[in-house]
């Protein structure tokens, strides 16, 4: 879902709706009711054709075009410089955002909308690069919205994740900074942009940044700014946190921070200043820092990668993610979720998965935690054509590494096979139940279907028979 709040959809050039078939239902630029300054075309020539009719230059691949794969897909697709001509020859360079159009669960068509970002006489302009302009301020605010996420979203039953979101509601309403850690895929970049969306804090004030991508000589200088010749080629350039003044600033990957840059973070968190490289001038902020790592943090400063007194100052508003093995109630939810999802990306109609590919979930280590889930689901969904995904359904390398993980714990890799295979045939309780049954089952047929008869044959009173019979649902 778009959230649509603060964007300028007056500034749109037009918009585009077709079928799943990719048949235009409606296009504003071609309509003279619409766009004035066109130079219109009789409703019959592009209303119910096909797009690739009127866009002949548009391909039928999903990677060059942005309706095509929003249906294919069923994403939300955005595309910017996609170049184009229709069927009279005009041309048009845009960016799109396309949003696929559901009933019941199905795509049904597609909603693109358009901003034409050149003119006709520059569009053959071998530059792409248009800066600081209000259809790019523009473009990039849908982008931010449409990758956010809210606490609503978030999928759990589990009571720890529960927490973990309560915990996170209230921290967004407070100024203090927030360090959420956990594994990798257990969904710190979620709960990042529920926090940013339930602050209510402006998307233009939130600064975001992989401090892993950032070479480690130049980290001081992105976040604190720079003064001219602070080094050589140095000039008078805001940092991050200039940027994020009043507003956020997420710091992912905050184990990748030097440890003198760290020192220096911890003086922004005590009381707002920091001094940019090359200044002897002290600059105050206003900023709420949110910061995460995917390592414990005593692991973390054991190893050297967060300063101990760093660690401290973020204790009071820490939010652990518990790994996806550590959850079970979220296994089989997450998969009944993405295996409804991947149905209506890929046209599938899988019901669910047998119990023994569920035990073996509710057991897997998931070291990739939900994304990792997911992935296997797609892979499965995708290739599949049966309603009920079983343990051959599985990615080849995830079956392998159950497989062995087995042997090796067996020391038996006949047992190993059968148990993989079969886990029931080791059940204690539902062998001694399937065995009862059928005693029972014999006796009352011996007996002819009489209760009584059949009790003292068993050696048990007709009203325990009775209570058996239901609780093992056997019927005369």
């Amino acid at each position: 879902m778009i959230n649509i709040d603060g964007l300028k959809f007056n500034s749109l050039d037009y918009v585009l709706i077709t079928d799943k078939e990719f048949t235009v239902v409606y296009n504003t630029r071609l309509d003279k009711r619409v766009n004035i300054n066109f130079n219109y075309i009789e409703r019959k020539d592009y209303l119910n054709r096909n797009l690739f009719e009127i866009y002949p230059t548009i391909k039928k691949d999903a990677n060059s075009s942005s309706i095509v794969r929003c249906i294919t897909m069923g994403e939300v697709v955005v595309k910017k410089f996609q170049k184009y001509k229709d069927f009279n020859g005009n041309l048009y360079s845009t960016h799109n955002v396309t949003i696929p159009l559901l009933r019941q669960g199905r795509i049904i068509g597609a909603v693109e909308l358009v901003k034409d970002i050149k003119t006709i006489e520059n569009i053959n302009n071998d530059s792409d690069e248009i800066k600081n302009t209000d259809e790019e301020d523009f473009f990039d605010n849908i982008i931010n919205n449409t990758n956010s996420s809210t606490f609503e979203s978030i999928i759990t039953n589990d009571n720890k994740m529960q927490k973990a979101i309560d915990h996170a509601k209230t921290m967004s309403k407070m100024g203090s900074p927030t360090l959420i850690y956990g594994e990798t895929g257990t969904g710190k970049e979620v709960f990042v942009q529920a926090i940013i969306n339930y602050s209510g804090v402006s998307r233009n004030k939130v600064i975001v940044q992989n401090c892993a991508a950032l070479p480690q000589n130049l980290i001081e200088s992105i976040l604190f700014g720079t003064c001219r010749g602070a080094y050589t080629g140095a000039e008078n350039r805001k940092g991050l946190f200039d940027e994020a003044d009043g507003g956020i600033i997420f710091l992912d990957e905050l184990n990748s921070i030097p440890y003198d840059v760290q020192g220096k973070l911890l003086r922004v968190l005590q009381d707002g200043s920091f001094r940019p490289v090359g200044s002897n001038v002290q600059k105050k902020v206003n900023v709420k820092i949110i910061a995460a790592m995917n390592e414990e943090p005593l692991d973390a400063i054991k190893n050297k990668h967060l300063r101990k007194d760093l660690f401290y100052r973020l204790s009071s508003g820490m939010i652990y993610l518990p790994p996806l093995r550590e959850r079970k109630a979220d296994i089989l939810l997450f998969t009944d979720y993405f295996i409804k999802e991947y149905n209506i990306i890929y046209s599938k109609n899988v019901k669910g998965i047998t119990k023994i590919l569920e035990n073996f979930f509710l057991n897997y280590n998931w070291e990739g935690n939900v994304r990792e889930l997911k992935h296997v689901l797609e892979s499965m969904v995708s290739l599949s054509d049966y309603e009920i995904l079983d343990v051959q359904h599985l990615p080849a390398y995830m079956y392998d590494r159950i497989y062995n993980d087995n042997i090796t714990k067996a020391g038996d890799s006949n047992k190993c096979k059968e148990v993989f295979l079969n886990p029931d045939a080791y059940n204690l309780k539902k062998s001694l139940e399937e065995r009862e049954k059928e005693i029972i089952t014999d006796a009352l047929k011996i007996s002819g279907g009489n209760k009584t008869k059949a009790g003292k044959l068993l050696g048990i009173p007709r009203q325990t028979l009775k209570y058996k019979m239901d609780k093992l649902n056997i019927q005369l």
